[in-house]
């Protein structure tokens, strides 16, 4: 084999090939790899690595297998869990000690103080060395209303969030699965409602984060409504859902038992939100949720992914890179849990959260710069053609009733504008499905009932 010089695209398509051991299709590598990508500049990547022995290609035009050598695939084997992450010394023990088996564990129940002594802006889980890092990788250079990023890259981070945060719950959906199920509507019918009925919550979490970004925050209205969402058709109790837990709960293959005193539940929760309001630093806030809100468990289940959306609030408020979980193995991320419910450490986890946030703002930056820069009159206007839209939708109005009011509307603005206002607004109509309704904060029933009125 030639000699070949590290480069770390290739390697990084390597890495996915290494996911399909039958091998893949362009679509399939492209969506894993960078879903902006054109197939044509992916092909001659792929050509690339063809014509230094790494990989093979069999098949013609779309049907075109692409697959790992044999003796490539040993070398680009899949790190586990334990070579993935770079651990602290720290990190490494503390896994030691929470997979010991749980007979050999201490039984413990919820330290109050490990809340109550955390003084915001004071103490910190990130040293300013990561903190430094995490802003440099985070910056956005997004200088406008908050939340403006989010909305460029907001199709795909609904998928690689909503699959992610999923799959850390052991869901069976696959990335492909996932897209086709957000984009298009179409389940799996080889797979459970349940994990469809996940995802779904999921994607409708995230866009009410990024739709509501300039009312949501750390405080009940907003933590309540995102367990709500998620928690939507899956709890055995249909009262569940938004509600806090007046129930004992337990935590399988842990030796924590979280509190069961509604009350105690309820003084901790506020607590949380109203410390996590003081701290200044964005990455902080968003560390701290994930690291409190499942400890308190205050929700009959699902906390662990109402923590994994809450941490993309502060986030997405200050236009930074989102974390979405890219890659992030299950088994760490779980021990990392257990050491802050049984040991009330924070390292391994915070190992975790530091590597996962770096290789999401690390994706969101080479999809966002594929993307080029947005239209500034769109950014001008985004409120008022967001409200229209939604208000022709929910009126259920016909295109020529909706022509009426587009015209009407743009009428009330400068001269200047208004060709263009109505020319915006007619082309997101245009591009309007089933998968991205829900930006316009419109129900699907809505969304259904508009659909069907449109043409007549």
């Amino acid at each position: 084999m030639k000699k070949v010089i590290a480069n770390p695209a290739q390697d990084d398509i390597l890495m996915v090939l290494k996911r399909f051991p039958d091998g893949a299709g362009i679509d399939e590598i492209r969506l894993e790899y960078n879903p902006e990508m054109s197939n044509r500049t992916l092909q001659r990547r792929l050509r690339k690595l063809f014509e230094q022995s790494r990989i093979t290609i069999s098949g013609n035009a779309r049907a075109t297998i692409y697959k790992l050598l044999s003796g490539e695939n040993e070398m680009v084997s899949t790190p586990d869990s334990s070579t993935l992450i770079p651990l602290s010394t720290k990190s490494i023990q503390l896994r030691k000690l929470v997979t010991a088996p749980i007979q050999a564990r201490t039984p413990v129940g919820y330290q109050r103080n490990f809340l109550e002594s955390y003084q915001p802006n004071i103490d910190s889980y990130l040293s300013k060395r990561e903190l430094s890092r995490l802003a440099e990788l985070g910056d956005t250079k997004t200088d406008q209303p908050a939340g403006t990023y989010v909305q460029h890259i907001l199709n795909r981070l609904l998928i690689d969030l909503s699959w992610n945060s999923s799959r850390l719950e052991g869901n069976t959906y696959s990335l492909l699965d996932t897209e086709r199920l957000i984009s298009q509507g179409e389940a799996d019918e080889t797979k459970s409602a349940k994990d469809a009925q996940m995802i779904l919550n999921h994607k409708d979490a995230i866009e009410f984060i990024v739709q509501a970004v300039e009312e949501i925050g750390f405080n009940r209205y907003t933590l309540l409504n995102l367990h709500a969402m998620l928690a939507n058709n899956l709890l055995p109790d249909p009262q569940a859902p938004g509600r806090l837990r007046s129930m004992a709960v337990g935590i399988s293959g842990s030796a924590y038992t979280p509190l069961g005193i509604p009350q105690l539940i309820e003084d901790h929760f506020e607590l949380i939100l109203e410390k996590a309001r003081k701290i200044e630093n964005p990455y902080e806030q968003s560390f701290f949720m994930m690291v409190h809100l499942p400890y308190l468990q205050p929700f009959d289940d699902v906390n662990k992914r109402v923590s994994r959306l809450a941490a993309n609030i502060s986030l997405i408020r200050s236009n930074l890179s989102p974390l979405s979980f890219i890659d992030v193995p299950d088994d760490l991320y779980t021990q990392g849990m257990l050491a802050i419910y049984e040991l009330n450490e924070i390292n391994l986890l915070r190992d975790v959260f530091l590597w996962a946030y770096e290789r999401s703002a690390k994706r969101y930056a080479v999809i966002r710069q594929s993307l080029g820069d947005p239209d500034p009159f769109k950014l001008k206007y985004r409120n008022q053609i967001r409200d229209l839209i939604s208000q022709i939708i929910i009126e259920g109005l016909n295109s020529k009733e909706a022509s009426k009011l587009i015209t009407a509307t743009s009428n009330a603005l400068p001269n200047e504008d208004r060709a263009h206002f109505s020319e915006a607004v007619e082309t997101e109509i245009l591009s309007l499905h089933e998968g991205n309704s829900a930006r316009y904060r419109v129900s699907q029933k809505e969304f259904n009932n508009w659909k069907a009125t449109w043409q007549t």
